[in-house]
């Protein structure tokens, strides 16, 4: 392989490194390591920075980045969502909630394509928000317990305003999709 290859490829490989980092950071947080959890995350979240900006700024998008990217992005999320819940750090609810909104939109989109009737998914404002949202919150969790951190009564706060962008994003999607197979 080429360097010219290699250099092309580069986004796409710093994405799938963050795919193997999902294991590496649950791992982490059942032992519990959480120093450990929170750097691997901090990893995980430049890593996506890393290869947007080399994607963007050296025009090396590709399909496969354009699949892969979302897919590392959710993995570590969901996986973190579930393992936090797992080890009774954050409510179960937010986990499933989390986790079923993502279901509801690759389900409506394989029913889509089922159906012969393609969408295609753009992120929406509140989306992006949710996404953000999420991201804070289980920043704040490791970082919190990496650092002997209590935020309190903001972890509630966080907690119900996570809940409350990823039910509004779940039915902003919904709404979409309805009026996508509609037409």
């Amino acid at each position: 392989m080429s360097s010219s290859t290699i250099f092309a490829s580069l986004p796409n490989i710093i994405t799938l490194g963050r795919l193997v980092l999902v294991p590496v950071v649950i791992a982490f947080i059942i032992q519990p390591d959480w120093p450990a959890a929170f750097a691997i995350f901090v990893v995980a979240g430049l890593s996506d920075a890393v290869d947007g900006f080399l994607a963007k700024r050296f025009d090396l998008r590709t399909e496969l980045g354009a699949y892969l990217d979302p897919l590392a992005d959710k993995a570590l999320l969901m996986s973190i969502y579930v393992t936090l819940a797992v080890v009774g750090v954050l409510p179960a609810t937010l986990a499933i909630l989390v986790v079923s909104r993502d279901v509801m939109i690759m389900g409506a989109v394989i029913v889509s394509w089922v159906l012969d009737k393609p969408v295609v998914i753009k992120p929406l404002l509140v989306s992006k928000a949710n996404t953000v949202g999420q991201i804070v919150l289980a920043s704040a969790i490791l970082g919190g317990k990496a650092f002997g951190v209590n935020f309190g009564m903001w972890f509630q706060l966080l907690v119900y305003i996570v809940a409350a962008l990823t039910l509004a994003s779940a039915g902003a999607y919904f709404v979409q999709w309805l009026r996508h197979m509609t037409d």
